[in-house]
């Protein structure tokens, strides 16, 4: 079963070698990972991957190779009835009718103060119904219902994108930048954002010198080295990441993988709905190892062309209000950050990969777009020439 490990992460384009394989092996022979499959998937992944982009595919990998190994705890004691089931069984379809009965609660202070309120009076689980937190009802609190403006607890993935606010712990995969794009013209629209230049130490071979050089010798070899030629444009890539993104992963997964043959300057770092204090690079680590804003802001110059990834939908409250942020409680709304960076980077873009016919009926995409001075672009070939002719102007 290890060999099939090793082969298929080959098969996935990772570069594992024999050498780490083999300490992969005296390692497990050593005990390191004892007979937890958690303990050996860190193992692995510690011996097998040295390059954080290819972290996502080790996963999917390992999670193909290794799955159903785990035994399920307590075995032998008594049996309970798997949530998933009850997930299900409590899932709500309302028709457009009865949706449209059920008023929000009316604003972003009135939606806390109750939530504050049901915390405080309730004392048992509930499911259905159109006022406490539980499942499978209206209340403006809770899991698999149905609520114009509420707070999803205890909810794998969105299904209405209503939530104003999700209290979970939410796990987010990075993008695979190394997706083959079913089209050259994304590279092609990006070629036109290149500026080459020769920077660094003399590296490549400079023929036509190097033969002037040796005439003038009388024909002794005198070799000429130039440095690389390589593209000077400095690229900022910020990724919006999960929720409403997910219908969107493989699109910017071309973007992605393509953006980062085309530039050797790129960095990126990942946000969601709106950038706030931090940004982050690694999705998996993103609660314990981030940067912040003004920090990113510090680190790359006013020259960096800075471009936005992200379908723009959110709630409101996310851009106008302090403690908006369906993840955590922000100190200051997301249009005070995106202002901030927008005005640091002297050419700032938003690629939003939702069709731009659409943009009018979310609010959340008006408002961004006026915070960038209209400097939004749709996700496609056309609307990227539109915003590389805005970028090189």
């Amino acid at each position: 079963m290890f060999t099939n490990l090793f082969l298929e992460l080959k098969d996935a384009g990772v570069p594992v070698s024999l050498r780490e394989y083999l300490d992969l092996l005296q390692a497990t022979e050593a005990g390191i990972a004892d007979y937890s499959v958690e303990d050996f998937y860190y193992l692995a992944r510690t011996s097998l991957v040295k390059d954080e982009r290819f972290l996502d595919r080790f996963d999917r990998v390992f999670g193909h190779v290794f799955r159903g190994l785990e035994k399920p705890e307590g075995e032998g004691t008594d049996a309970e009835i798997p949530e998933e089931w009850l997930k299900k069984l409590a899932e709500l379809n309302l028709t457009d009718e009865e949706k449209e009965a059920i008023e929000a609660m009316g604003g972003w202070e009135k939606l806390m103060e109750t939530l504050k309120q049901r915390l405080e009076e309730q004392e048992k689980r509930h499911q259905g119904g159109s006022k406490w937190i539980g499942t499978a009802g209206t209340s403006p609190f809770g899991a698999y219902g149905y609520n114009p403006e509420g707070i999803r607890i205890g909810q794998e993935k969105s299904r209405n994108r209503r939530a104003v606010k999700v209290w979970d712990k939410r796990e987010f995969r990075n993008l695979d930048d190394a997706v083959e794009i079913g089209t050259r013209n994304i590279k092609v629209a990006l070629r036109k954002l290149r500026r080459f230049a020769r920077q660094g130490e003399p590296t490549e071979l400079d023929l036509d010198d190097t033969i002037r050089s040796t005439a003038k010798n009388a024909g002794l070899l005198d070799i000429k080295m130039v440095p690389e030629r390589h593209n000077a444009v400095n690229v900022l890539l910020f990724l919006d990441v999960g929720g409403s993104m997910d219908p969107h992963i493989r699109v910017c997964e071309e973007l992605f993988s393509a953006t980062r043959s085309e530039f050797k300057h790129l960095e990126y770092f990942y946000f969601h709905n709106s950038p706030y204090e931090r940004l982050w690079k690694d999705n998996r680590r993103r609660h314990v190892e981030s940067m912040t804003t003004w920090e990113v802001m510090h680190t790359f110059g006013p020259d960096y062309k800075a471009i936005f990834v992200g379908d723009a939908s959110m709630s409101p409250y996310e851009l106008t209000h302090p403690g908006g942020s369906v993840e955590h409680m922000n100190q200051e709304p997301g249009a005070l950050w995106l202002k901030r960076m927008s005005d640091h980077f002297r050419r700032t873009i938003w690629l939003n990969p939702t069709k731009e016919d659409y943009w009018r009926y979310t609010r959340s995409i008006a408002m961004v777009e006026e915070i960038l001075e209209g400097h939004m672009y749709p996700l496609t070939l056309d609307g990227l020439d539109r915003a590389i002719r805005e970028l090189n102007t």
